[in-house]
């Protein structure tokens, strides 16, 4: 997470509000009383339709009186309000600070949302954003590269990924690994795989490079060599 939290007062302005996010580099501000509790969160999404633009929401009033009145006093104060806690997003989805990150982007994609307060107990410690998720996944990538495996250890771990993958022709591929250098043997049922199984084998820690030599052939009639374009090129069923 970054732990350098930009927040703002529910009582600034909208135009202060702005000004910080511009001035930080930041999409998003969170929302913090004088207590330093997180009251809500201020985000450029939430400065979309304003009055200022000419963007608030048009609408056929008589209809919107008859049907949604509460809807429409709420639509109003988020567009023409110039203070931040009449614009803010309330109800706040945060993350704790031992939150597996799985769980992280599962909030984030359940919710669309880019970024997480990360919170002890009612008060914000940092901020998660899909961009440190993102530097630690090249982070990890990264040395992944460099770790150091016996040629048998790059195997086991190989055909341990294979068969944990029910796409994977685990029984029908043979793998040999020299100096971190790997050649694929066997068959494939199915031409999909082909691409899935390089890039497993290319995960692998120690892997430096990946040989195909697996050969396509026909489940039914045991034809070997290249498919028919169309069973190579059509999506999974």
């Amino acid at each position: 997470m970054t732990a350098r939290i930009i927040g703002i007062n529910p009582a600034a302005t909208i135009a202060e509000a702005g000004a910080l996010m511009l001035q930080n580099g930041v999409s998003a501000l969170l929302v913090i009383d004088r207590s330093g509790e997180l009251v809500g969160i201020l985000s450029e999404g939430d400065l979309l339709e304003r009055c200022e633009l000419g963007t608030e929401r048009k609408k056929h009033l008589w209809l919107e009186m008859l049907f949604r009145p509460g809807r429409l006093t709420g639509e109003y104060l988020r567009s023409h309000s110039c203070r931040v806690e009449d614009v803010m997003t309330r109800d706040v989805i945060t993350a704790t600070e031992d939150m597996p990150i799985e769980d992280v982007v599962k909030l984030m994609m359940e919710n669309r949302i880019k970024r997480l307060p990360v919170m002890r107990g009612r008060r914000p410690i940092g901020v998660l954003s899909r961009a440190d998720l993102v530097r630690v996944l090249v982070k990890c990538a990264g040395e992944s590269r460099f770790v150091s495996r016996t040629d048998e250890e790059i195997r086991s771990n190989i055909l341990t990924e294979l068969r944990a993958q029910s796409w994977a022709p685990a029984a029908l591929v043979t793998v040999d690994v020299k100096n971190g250098i790997v050649d694929l043997w066997g068959s494939i049922t199915d031409e999909r795989q082909r691409e899935p199984v390089r890039v497993l084998v290319e995960n692998v820690p120690g892997v430096k490079a990946v040989h195909d030599h697996l050969v396509w052939i026909e489940p039914i009639s045991g034809t070997v060599g290249n498919p028919p374009a169309d069973r190579a090129d059509s999506a999974e069923p």
